[in-house]
């Protein structure tokens, strides 16, 4: 018995059953209401998490996307040189980046950034008993402690996206008029022409749904925490890799989506 425990203990305390989580975002949607009220609304918790989510994510942000616009146009002037067809290099950098992995890219170094110490400050939260003192004074720690995180998480994700747009669309620039040699005028001229504002609002869309479940995985995960230092570190590793799991899972249903809209 007593070893049966302690091999749970090193474990993640999974849920007790299948509708806890389904629970947990019942409470999370019924505390919403509550944001009307100014003074739930806890201004300087949402600040302190949108600098957190956006400011501190945004050069690693630029960076890895700006890479990454340059690895798709390499890879793209290897096949595409083969046919003369150069200039192709621009539509696939263009919508690759806008529609999938610029939003991607975005969700998963929030993940890294933001889910992991959600969970991990939940957790120590309930370690030290705070949890249960918010619900002794009759606070609802869904709202107390998930709505600012959500609310940072929405605002700061879209505009990461916008960003990671921007920083992956440069790298494929300068890689396509560096090693594939092509013009600067054309290149711009045809992202321009074959990139329109649907494009780009259908990805940062996606990244509305990524802020959500990143933010509900993270603080889910928090709160399933064992009361002891190992468990916060367990919730923490949990809390990245099902929210990478949800994020990927929801991309590939997105795309499936806009492709029978034509997009």
């Amino acid at each position: 018995m007593a070893e049966n425990r302690a091999k749970t203990s090193r474990r993640f305390q999974l849920p007790d059953s299948v509708t806890e989580p389904v629970v947990f975002i019942g409470r999370v949607a019924s505390a919403l209401p509550l944001l009307r009220q100014k003074r739930q609304l806890r201004l300087k918790e949402t600040l302190y998490y949108l600098d957190l989510c956006g400011a501190q994510s945004l050069p690693l942000v630029l960076l890895i996307c700006f890479l990454m616009g340059g690895v798709l146009a390499i890879n793209g002037q290897i096949q595409l040189s083969k046919f003369g067809s150069e200039i192709f290099i621009v539509d696939m950098v263009g919508f690759s980046v806008l529609k999938e992995f610029g939003p991607l890219m975005v969700a998963l170094i929030a993940t890294g950034q933001a889910g992991s110490a959600f969970a991990s400050e939940i957790g120590t939260m309930k370690v030290d008993e705070e949890i249960s003192a918010l619900e002794t004074l009759g606070i609802r720690p869904a709202a107390y402690l998930v709505l600012p995180k959500l609310i940072a998480m929405l605002i700061a994700l879209p505009l990461l996206t916008v960003f990671g747009d921007f920083a992956g669309l440069t790298g494929g620039l300068a890689v396509g008029i560096t090693v594939a040699g092509l013009p600067l005028a054309a290149y711009v001229e045809r992202t321009l022409d074959i990139l329109d504002s649907t494009t780009f609002l259908l990805g940062v869309l996606k990244s509305f749904v990524f802020a959500v479940l990143i933010t509900l995985a993270g603080c889910y995960c928090g709160f399933r925490s064992s009361g002891d230092a190992q468990g916060v570190g367990r919730a923490a590793t949990a809390a990245v890799v099902i929210s990478i799991l949800f994020v990927v899972v929801a991309t590939a249903l997105l795309t499936v989506l806009y492709s029978f809209i034509g997009y």
